[in-house]
């Protein structure tokens, strides 16, 4: 049986789905959590179809899988005022708690996370498309980046525990919360992208509210008791719906201090200018990137499309640290596209429960059709799909292209296609991918392959005043999470990692009084009663 022919019967039966992965009903998002509480919703809801399909008589079938409540204005603005009353210009409860205290509350939330685990996997699988094995990892690494957090701000948090005496001016520096924060995931990483931003928010003493990604809002249902038990009444508050209907009011407001967006930059920009005093306004911005391959000419070949396979299309390529475009020398491209057809014809395509499966089906409508139009594009000024069936769909399902070569003229050349398509281009002079760097609009990330360690030393120096991760011999990827993430250009604004985001969703400020004998004793008598949150030598093990 060919690709094609196995690609025509990817998807089963409804009796064909082992029983341990059948959703037992669909998820019934009827409650929105605002100022500590689950208020019922009778309005209108949106329908959850997930991307895996049911083959039928008719053909495959997308399945119901749940619904979420589509909330008006209204609804969003009662889930801003209950953030901006929990904290009150910053006299409220939770801004105002010893660092502990907030620690002692993210750490209840995780301990009550980690009992949702099955159902939160089970929900990616079937929401998003993402497979088991990448479902598990993105929950358990949400939950090591909680715990990293906590130890970030404690370190943190000791180093600030002691005054500083400076010319005479008694002083104590640490980092105080913003105020409220609107937190936005985007749909690849709809957990684990989301609590990187809401999670240090939290913990810096913001109060918050989470809107899910449009896919990807069913997951947050098993943790919503879990947000009410263990934070105080309006810290956490949720928000669901048509983003242009329920965000452009919040931030018309004004009340919104921190924006935490990852998503495309057109969207960032509206919700930016809606802000009527923009220089309030902190924003935390992952946006879109075209992160470039360099294959040189003495590369090792089967490590350089391992990498790029991976970097290129783990999770259907939907990252926005995926490589998007190739270089390869024209010395080495016929081997290398050789290489890497044979790669992809090798990759599991399938369900997201299947063993190793890596090609899954796309969650976004419409997708399909936008590849195979960015193929049609390619062919019209030369591209060609390389590998066998590449291009091939089946309802929801796409199979990786490979494109080759690859010019200027083509929107696959700019456009950041956000799927499995590759596209590959030849080059004699390295000027050829590093002009075409400089060039675009992004600078996130870069991989590049090769051997020798002064060409490869010549290509670092100019190549990270471009990009902010120069990878060697690797592909271009967030992790590890203490490592800064962030990007040039318009693919990010602000840095995040598990150190970097407490800064991000904080401010440094300080107490300071002359070194007068009076002073003195008013700051001893604070510290020695305990008497301020913030002035205090306390030190948290």
């Amino acid at each position: 049986m060919n690709i094609r022919e196995k690609l025509s019967t990817i998807f089963p039966t409804a009796d064909g789905i082992p029983a341990e992965f059948l959703m037992p009903a669909t998820v019934e998002q009827t409650t929105c959590l605002v100022n500590g509480e689950l208020l019922e919703w009778r309005g209108p809801m949106e329908e959850v179809l997930s991307p895996v399909c049911t083959a039928g008589p008719s053909g495959p079938s997308r399945q119901l899988i749940g619904r979420f409540p589509l909330l008006s204005e209204k609804e969003a603005l009662s889930a801003l005022d209950a953030a901006c009353e929990a904290y009150d210009s910053g006299r409220g409860k939770w801004p105002t708690m010893t660092v502990g205290e907030r620690i002692a509350c993210v750490q209840e939330f995780a301990w009550r996370m980690k009992a949702k685990r099955s159902e939160v996997v089970r929900l990616l699988m079937w929401e998003i498309g993402k497979s088991l094995k990448d479902s598990e990892k993105e929950f358990d690494r949400t939950v090591e980046y909680i715990g990293d957090t906590v130890d970030a701000l404690k370190e943190l948090d000791r180093v600030s525990s002691r005054f500083v005496i400076e010319q005479g001016i008694i002083g104590q520096i640490r980092r105080a919360p913003l105020g409220v924060a609107l937190c936005m995931g985007p749909y690849n990483y709809p957990l684990n992208e989301t609590f990187a931003t809401l999670i240090p928010a939290l913990i810096m003493g913001n109060t918050v509210i989470l809107k899910p990604p449009r896919h990807g809002v069913l997951l947050f249902t098993p943790l919503i008791e879990a947000f009410r038990d263990s934070f105080p009444p309006g810290v956490v508050n949720t928000v669901y719906g048509a983003g242009r209907t329920v965000i452009p009011p919040l931030m018309a407001s004004g009340r919104v201090d921190v924006l935490a967006f990852i998503g495309t930059s057109k969207a960032a920009d509206l919700l930016q200018t809606a802000h009527p005093k923009p220089h309030r306004l902190r924003s935390v911005l992952g946006l879109e990137a075209k992160n470039p391959a360099i294959v040189l000419p003495d590369a090792d070949l089967n490590l350089a499309v391992e990498e790029c396979i991976a970097g290129s299309l783990s999770f259907n390529g939907q990252r926005c640290t995926a490589i998007k475009i190739i270089f390869v020398h024209a010395r080495v491209a016929d081997e290398f596209l050789a290489l890497f057809s044979r790669a992809i014809s090798a990759l599991g395509c399938g369900m997201p429960w299947e063993p190793g499966v890596v090609i899954t089906p796309l969650p976004e409508p419409g997708k399909q059709e936008y590849l195979a139009g960015l193929l049609e594009d390619a062919a019209k000024f030369g591209g060609r799909v390389v590998n066998e069936a590449g291009g091939t769909v089946n309802s929801t399902f796409f199979f990786p292209a490979l494109v080759y070569p690859v010019n200027d003229r083509m929107r696959l050349y700019r456009e950041e296609q956000f799927g499995p398509v590759v596209p590959v281009l030849p080059f004699e002079e390295i000027e050829t991918p590093i002009n075409y760097i400089v060039a675009s609009d992004y600078g996130q990330q870069v991989s590049v392959f090769g051997r020798d360690p002064l060409l490869l030393a010549g290509l670092i120096d100019p190549l990270v005043n471009q990009v902010s991760r120069v990878n060697i011999n690797s592909q271009c990827q967030r992790g590890p999470d203490i490592f800064p993430f962030t990007g040039r250009k318009d693919s990010a604004v602000g840095t995040l990692s598990v150190s970097d985001a407490l800064r991000a969703f904080s401010i440094r400020t300080l107490v300071a009084a002359k070194e007068t004998g009076l002073n003195k004793e008013i700051i001893t008598r604070i510290v020695r009663e305990r008497k301020s949150n913030f002035l205090s030598t306390d030190f948290i093990l």
